[in-house]
């Protein structure tokens, strides 16, 4: 029996004229790697639509597990989030112009959501090919944190036999031209996401091994 992982991507936002998440969850759009198929889903950067469209494409396509993707300018690696948390406090508007502040993103939710992604086991294989990857600890409080913590949510009231998380990642080179940032190249953001998404997929336990930070 197939296997299938559903990739979610933002559309840009705060003047970016590109966001690297969806470039990157387009490419895998289809793609079929051994016994796994993964499928992409655009979701915009906007506070609640952004969990109602991921969540219709979960109940479309009912993966084995979904990982959200988002584009945080300034990381050196590619990062599997561990924690999502149930606060929207927006330093920016999104793309329509709300920005919450102090909010919860689920009222009454528990304080924060684990993801059930190996974060660990994702981590080592990236390095194993030479790719930068570290676990995060802070998801944000933008529509990043808000989808992770949204999807985790309805992932554990509704459908808990799913795997789910977040993975930020850094820009691509075409947007660091006029600005000091580091950057990967977008094919390496495509290769590193595959290889989440077949270890997501494969693996449902994550390793035991050093992946803290002291600040």
């Amino acid at each position: 029996m197939r296997k299938k992982v559903l990739l979610t991507g933002f559309e840009a936002f705060g003047g970016e004229k590109i966001n690297p998440a969806l470039e990157a969850v387009r490419r895998l759009d289809g793609r079929k790697i051994d016994d796994i198929t993964i499928v992409a889903q655009e979701v915009p950067t906007v506070f609640h639509r952004s969990i109602e469209t991921a969540v219709r494409a979960i109940m479309e396509h009912e993966p084995d597990a979904v990982i959200c993707v988002g584009q945080a300018g300034g990381r050196l690696k590619i990062t599997p989030e561990r924690v999502a948390i149930n606060i929207d406090d927006a330093r920016i508007p999104d793309n329509d112009n709300q920005q919450p502040i102090d909010e919860p993103v689920v009222a009454g939710g528990p304080a924060a959501l684990w993801s059930t992604l190996p974060i660990k086991r994702i981590v080592r294989r990236l390095k194993e090919e030479s790719i930068p990857a570290a676990v995060s600890n802070t998801a944000g409080t933008f529509v990043c944190n808000h989808l992770f913590y949204g999807v985790m949510h309805y992932l554990q009231t509704e459908a808990s036999d799913i795997r789910g998380g977040f993975i930020h990642i850094p820009y691509i080179h075409e947007q660091t031209a006029d600005k000091e940032a580091p950057s990967l190249s977008l094919d390496t953001i495509v290769k590193g996401l595959e290889l989440a998404a077949v270890t997501a997929a494969n693996e449902k336990e994550d390793i035991k091994e050093v992946g803290g930070a002291t600040h």
